[in-house]
Formats: structure tokens, C-alpha cells, sequence
């Protein structure tokens, strides 16, 4: 049995959901990226008590006592979140904090886990898989989405995972001023989807070639500008799709004014992930990144504020470290 687990956990960036029709009988269906930063952080040692320290307390306290439960453990353990990803912006906060934690109670009291199982256990991994993906294996990540009469009961199939080439990078912008109305948002996110009109089937079918014959092919052969024209116009068409949940294609004016900026200043694509407000540009090379989140670093300034970085890509998922 372990003493100590150390558990880092990537982030992720949404692209967008391939098929909101459900006609073929799956939803949602979820692509996107694993990024190195930020990340979540979790140290785990053996304790006759749960004790929990550090950030997002609530949340992992809530994460270990359910896995606790679920893994069949007596024990307790004292548990330090070092870093954790910022909350409910699409960076997967929540999934790499709950994964993170149960894999480092499996892990430090030798237990054998699934880790699909875990997440459903943890209340994860539900309509996207991303998450769950992102923290096994990163990369760039399709799932299948889940079937109708599945859902809440099972994982999204992985069917297709690839390197992001590592010279690729991405610059992330937070804005602070659309983030009340976001949390607004987040609050009601069960009730928005269980009560979402289908997608029209022309537009499922249009973000569905986008994928298949643009996106996936550009980054086998590493076609950045192909790349990046893919996920742009997919985020878009889907943010037509949710205009009426989220008040336009994109949840802010402060946004869309954003992703304008990156294109204008070198990003080969730029999107939205989830609800944002969280936006983010892809360029190739850390020199571009720096120049880009310079630029969009000034603009977020003038807007009112927020966080500003940029990330290179993670193909390897989580980490974890015991002794």
C-alpha cells in the first residue's frame, strides 16, 4: 500500500457536440482538447479520519466521500488540493478534481478501479466523456455520445483519439465580467438539457462532415490552417444552435469581440468552450502564443478583466506518483 499519491490532472477545452438530433438514437457525441495548464493537483496520505485542505474543498470532500463508498474503503484520509482548475468556465474542473481524488484513494489503499465506473459513480462522465478521456489518455478527443435510453447510466464510447502535434498551442482567455450570467447558467444546466429541442437534422449532418472530413483528417496530417478553419466554423454553427439558451452564437459580446481579435491577430481557429465565458485561439509555436495572449491580454484589460495564459498541448493524461 501506498503512503503518499500525487495526483496532476490536465485540463480540457470543449470544440463543441457533434449531434443534438438524437435521431439515430445517441446525443450530444463531444469533441475536444487536453491541455497541460492549468491543472488540478491532489496529495493524498492515509488518515483514520477524512480530512480535506487546500482549494475547492467542498467539492473534493463531496468526491471522496463518494468514492470512498463506492471503492469499499473503511479508511480515511487526509487530502491537500494543491491546484485546481478554475470552476465552471469549460476547462473541466469538477472531472478532473473527481477523478483525480478517487484515483488517489484506489491508489493509496491498492484497490482496483475502472475508471468509467468511477466516473458514473462520481456522477461524471454522463453526457460528455471529455473529461474522462482527457485525464486517461489526452489529445485531441472524439466521443460517441450516449444512447437515449442510456442516459445518466452510461459512459460515451471513445471513437477517436490522436496526438495534438506538440508544436501547436493554445491561448486561453477568461473574461471576469460575463461570469455572473454564466454562473447563472450553470446553476439550471440539467433543466436546459433535459428540456433542449432537438438540433436540426441539417445541422447535425453539417458539424458532423466538418468533423469526419475536415477536422479529423487536418490533424492526422498536422494542417494547422485546415485545423483551424474546422473548429472555428463547428464552434460557430453550434453556437447558432444554442443562441437562444445563451442570448447569441457566442455567450458575450465581450466573447465574440474576443474570438474576432484572435483571428485577426494569427489564430489559426478560435472557439467557445461549453457555456463559457472561457474562449481560446490556436497558433502554431510558444513565440505566437506569447504574441497572441499579449494581444488578447490588452483587450481583456479594457473589458473589464479576467485571466489570460496559454498552454501547450497534453498527450499523456493524468499523472499520478505514489511512494
Amino acid at each position: 500500500m501506498a503512503e503518499h499519491v500525487r495526483v496532476e490532472a490536465p485540463a480540457h477545452l470543449h470544440v463543441g457536440n457533434i449531434d443534438l438530433t438524437g435521431d439515430l438514437g445517441r446525443l450530444y457525441g463531444t469533441i475536444g482538447f487536453t491541455i497541460n495548464y492549468p491543472r488540478t493537483i491532489v496529495e493524498l496520505w492515509k488518515s483514520s479520519e477524512l480530512k480535506v485542505e487546500g482549494e475547492d474543498i467542498e467539492g473534493a470532500e463531496r468526491f471522496a466521500r463518494e468514492a470512498l463508498k463506492f471503492l469499499g474503503i473503511t479508511g480515511g484520509a487526509y487530502i491537500n488540493v494543491r491546484e485546481s482548475i478554475p470552476k465552471h468556465v469549460g476547462m473541466g474542473s469538477q472531472t478532473a478534481l473527481a477523478l483525480s481524488v478517487g484515483l488517489g484513494l484506489a491508489k493509496l489503499y491498492s484497490v482496483e478501479v475502472d475508471l468509467k465506473k468511477l466516473a458514473l459513480a462520481l456522477g461524471r462522465s454522463i453526457i460528455s466523456a471529455l473529461g474522462l478521456y482527457s485525464f486517461m489518455y489526452g489529445g485531441f478527443i472524439v466521443d460517441g455520445g450516449f444512447r437515449r435510453d442510456k442516459w445518466g447510466r452510461m459512459v460515451p464510447p471513445l471513437i477517436f483519439r490522436y496526438p495534438i502535434p506538440e508544436n501547436w498551442y493554445f491561448v486561453v482567455a477568461l473574461p471576469y465580467k460575463p461570469l455572473p450570467e454564466i454562473l447563472k447558467i450553470k446553476a439550471r444546466e440539467e433543466e436546459i438539457l433535459r428540456s433542449l429541442k432537438p438540433m436540426p437534422r441539417e445541422l447535425s449532418d453539417r458539424v458532423a462532415r466538418i468533423a469526419l472530413m475536415q477536422m479529423i483528417p487536418a490533424i492526422v496530417e498536422e494542417d494547422i490552417e485546415t485545423f483551424g478553419e474546422a473548429i472555428t466554423a463547428f464552434n460557430r454553427a453550434l453556437g447558432e444552435f444554442w443562441s437562444e439558451k445563451q442570448g447569441g452564437i457566442y455567450c458575450s459580446p465581450i466573447v465574440e469581440r474576443g474570438i474576432e481579435v484572435m483571428l485577426r491577430s494569427g489564430a489559426y481557429g478560435a472557439c467557445q468552450p461549453s457555456w463559457g465565458p472561457t474562449f481560446y485561439g490556436l497558433v502554431r509555436g510558444e513565440g505566437n502564443a506569447k504574441k497572441l495572449a499579449n494581444i488578447v491580454g490588452k483587450y481583456v484589460e479594457e473589458e473589464g478583466g479576467g485571466l489570460i495564459f496559454y498552454s501547450s498541448p497534453n498527450n499523456i493524461g493524468a499523472r499520478v506518483y505514489t511512494k
